[in-house]
């Protein structure tokens, strides 16, 4: 699935491993030894977000498309 939300993508010194964030869904995120692995399991915990948020009734945010923040 093809999801349309901002992902933050950084390299991680203290644990060694990428971080993918996606800030506009709170708490998900995951981490890769490569870039592509982070953006590839950062992808499950997106689509699992939003099943597990789906399934207790809780509101699923509409990806606002646009840069969130500038670094």
């Amino acid at each position: 699935m093809n999801y349309r939300y901002e992902i933050i993508l950084y390299w991680s010194s203290a644990d060694g491993v990428f971080v993918a964030e996606v800030p506009e869904l709170p708490g998900c995120m995951a981490h890769g030894d490569s870039q592509e692995a982070a953006i590839r399991n950062v992808k499950e915990a997106m689509a699992l977000w939003i099943d597990t948020a789906t399934e207790f009734g809780d509101p699923v945010p509409e990806p606002k498309g646009e840069r969130l923040m500038l670094a």
